[in-house]
C-alpha cells in the first residue's frame, strides 16, 4: 500500500506543474489580460506609495481654492473644502483595493476549510454546513449589509465583517464540490489507508488541488467587493470621512454633477476601470486554467 501511495502522489504534483505551465502560456498570449494585470499592479504601487506620489495632503483643505474645476494647479480640481481631488483619489485607492483584496482573503480562509471538511467528512457535518449555506443564501446581500452596518456602525473593519458573514458560502460550496470528486482518487485513499489524519488529507491533498477554481473566484470577487463598498459608502454606511473612498466621493458630490462634474465623474471612472481590469484578469485566468482548453 505504501508503494501505491508513493507512486500516486508524485503524479498529482508533477502534473500540476505542467498544467500551470500550460495555463501561463495561454494567459500570456492574452494581451488584454496582461495590460489589465499591469494596470492593477501599477494601481497597487500607487496605493502603497500614495504618500510620495500624491501632490497634496488629501486631508488638508485650502479654503481659498474650493470648488475648483481641473486646472494646472489642481489637475482634477478641488472639493468643497479645497482638498485636491487627485490626491484624494490616490489615497482612496488604498481603501477600495484593501476592501476588495482583504475581504477575499478572509472569505477564502473561512470558506475553503469549511467546504473541504464538509466534502471529506460528509454525514451530519456536511448536512449542517449545507443547511447554514441555504439559510445565508436566502438573505438579500445588500440589504443584509445595510442592516448589519446600521447596527455595527460604518467603518472599514465592519465592512469586512459584513462581507465575511455571507460571502464565504460561495467558496465553501465550490470547494465542497471539488472535494467530493477528489476524495475518491487513489492518492487520497492511499493516504487514508496509511493512517493520514483528516487535517493532513485536507491540507496536503485536497485544498492544494482545489486552488485553481478558488483563485479564479477570488479574482472575480475583488471587483464585487469593491462595488459593494462603493455602494455602502454612497449610502453613507461605508468608509467614514475624512478618509477618502471612491464610492464615498461619488455619493457625497453626486448632486453637484451638473456644475462640478469632476468631483463625481473622475472617481466613477477610476472605480469602473479598476473593476473592469479585475474582471478581465479573472476571465483570462478562468480560460487559462480551464483544463478543457486545448491549443
Amino acid at each position: 500500500m505504501a508503494a501505491v501511495a508513493t507512486a500516486r502522489e508524485p503524479t498529482a504534483t508533477s502534473g500540476s506543474t505542467g498544467a500551470l505551465d500550460r495555463a501561463w502560456e495561454r494567459f500570456r498570449r492574452n494581451p488584454i489580460a496582461l495590460a489589465a494585470v499591469g494596470f492593477i499592479v501599477a494601481e497597487i504601487l500607487v496605493a502603497i506609495f500614495a504618500g510620495q506620489i500624491a501632490p497634496y495632503d488629501p486631508y488638508h483643505g485650502d479654503y481659498a481654492a474650493t470648488w475648483q474645476l481641473p486646472s494646472s494647479q489642481h489637475l482634477l480640481g478641488t472639493d468643497d473644502l479645497g482638498r485636491d481631488l487627485l490626491s484624494r483619489l490616490i489615497y482612496g485607492a488604498r481603501v477600495s483595493l484593501a476592501v476588495g483584496i482583504i475581504s477575499q482573503i478572509v472569505l477564502v480562509l473561512i470558506g475553503v476549510p469549511i467546504g473541504a471538511l464538509a466534502g471529506l467528512l460528509g454525514g451530519w457535518f456536511d448536512y449542517l454546513v449545507m443547511r447554514v449555506i441555504d439559510v445565508l443564501s436566502s438573505l438579500p446581500t445588500l440589504l443584509f449589509y445595510i442592516l448589519l452596518l446600521v447596527v455595527l456602525g460604518a467603518g472599514f473593519t465592519n465592512i469586512i465583517i459584513a462581507m465575511a458573514i455571507t460571502g464565504w458560502i460561495g467558496i465553501a460550496r465550490l470547494v465542497r464540490g471539488q472535494v467530493l470528486s477528489l476524495k475518491e482518487t487513489d492518492y487520497v485513499r492511499a493516504a487514508r489507508a496509511m493512517g493520514g489524519s483528516t487535517w493532513h488529507i485536507v491540507t496536503v491533498h485536497l485544498i492544494r488541488n482545489t486552488l485553481t477554481p478558488v483563485i479564479v473566484t477570488m479574482t472575480l470577487g475583488v471587483p464585487g467587493a469593491m462595488f459593494a463598498e462603493a455602494g455602502l459608502s454612497y449610502l453613507g454606511l461605508g468608509i467614514t470621512p475624512p478618509t477618502p473612498s471612491w464610492g464615498q466621493m461619488i455619493g457625497l458630490y453626486q448632486q453637484y454633477i451638473q456644475t462640478y462634474w469632476n468631483l463625481t465623474v473622475f472617481p466613477a471612472i477610476v472605480l469602473a476601470v479598476t473593476m473592469l481590469a479585475w474582471v478581465l484578469v479573472g476571465d483570462a485566468l478562468q480560460s487559462a486554467l480551464d483544463p478543457s482548453v486545448r491549443k
